[in-house]
């Protein structure tokens, strides 16, 4: 059986783990496949570029492609890397271009962190939810309107088009398409060889920095925000911070929703978990001690924010991010 063919087009400004770790995945499947006497090929990667020579990434690697962009034949997997490169492509670039000519030969079309803003500028996204690294996500989905970003999954997969979250993400989405392909056993094979979970807990939202919002033009809402921010463990209720700021609950609730686009409560609850989450990294405090600072009152109810939030509870979100130890061991 022949083997599945990988392409990777690399450029000038690509973020190299995006293309290394999926290729380090694959082939290490590759290799176990071979090692075991399976009757499945594994995977041929290549990589390739618009024009002979090396190109250079964002951090200053020089990556050597295998050959120039493949004009004909069937491709099984087209794997778009993302970087600083990507995310300035329009619909007109020459890479882009190739994309909407390649992509009807290819089995799967795959991006990697902002390698979406690729797919995006074919037109390959449009109608699909999709996802890429998070601090890029609000980015996307201006500018391509026809798409429906999602933040925080890791990878999604929509038919035949997968995208994953930013950049290590890549080795998550590599992973899922090994046991697509081959099935769970030989996947996570791979991943304890890479000392990686086969499906990460949460999303990447637990990776994500402190919620930030632009102080709004209006006083009144501005001043709302200094008091949420200074003092998340304050009572912060909607009736408390329209008092404050000298207006009605309703047009309080109303004003406040329309500068930041999101409600008081939804607000407040965000700046909460990332206090709690500042907390949990840096001091060795109990979860129930972590609550209260953060304003949430009980665990439980931390707990429910962070399962909503995150996708992880406080216990699991300390043990992966961390700096010091919790008391005696104990959440």
């Amino acid at each position: 059986m022949p083997s599945h063919q990988v392409v990777i087009p690399v450029f000038d400004g690509i973020q190299p783990l995006d293309a290394t770790g999926p290729h380090e995945v694959l082939m290490g499947a590759t290799r176990l496949l071979d090692h075991l006497g399976s009757e499945k090929a594994g995977y041929r990667v290549s990589l390739v570029a618009e024009s002979p020579g090396t190109v250079t990434s964002d951090s200053g690697m020089r990556m050597c492609p295998d050959g120039p962009l493949p004009e004909t034949g069937e491709i099984g997997t087209l794997l778009v890397p993302g970087g600083g490169g990507s995310r300035v492509m329009t619909s007109d670039h020459p890479l882009v271009e190739w994309l909407r000519r390649a992509a009807p030969r290819a089995e799967r079309v795959v991006s990697v962190c902002t390698g979406a803003f690729a797919l995006a500028a074919a037109g390959l996204l449009d109608g699909l939810s999709a996802t890429t690294h998070w601090r890029y996500a609000p980015t996307l989905a201006a500018k391509y309107p026809a798409v429906d970003v999602r933040p925080d999954p890791i990878y999604l997969q929509q038919g035949r088009i997968w995208t994953a979250a930013g950049v290590t993400a890549g080795v998550d989405l590599a992973l899922a398409l090994v046991e697509a392909d081959h099935g769970a056993e030989i996947a996570q094979y791979v991943a304890r060889e890479l000392v990686v979970f086969l499906r990460r807990p949460g999303g990447q939202s637990q990776f994500a920095g402190p919620v930030w919002s632009p102080p709004a033009r209006q006083p009144s809402v501005r001043a709302a925000q200094d008091l949420i921010h200074s003092d998340p463990a304050a009572d912060l209720r909607v009736p408390v911070l329209a008092a404050r700021v000298g207006m009605s609950e309703r047009h309080f609730s109303r004003e406040f929703t329309r500068a930041l686009g999101r409600s008081p409560g939804d607000y407040v609850e965000q700046v909460r978990v990332d206090a709690a989450k500042r907390l949990l990294e840096s001091e060795p405090v109990l979860v129930t001690v972590a609550a209260a600072r953060a304003g949430f009152g009980t665990a439980e109810t931390m707990r429910r924010a962070f399962l909503r939030r995150i996708g992880v509870a406080p216990d699991q979100y300390r043990r992966h991010f961390a700096t010091t130890a919790p008391i005696d061991g104990r959440t």
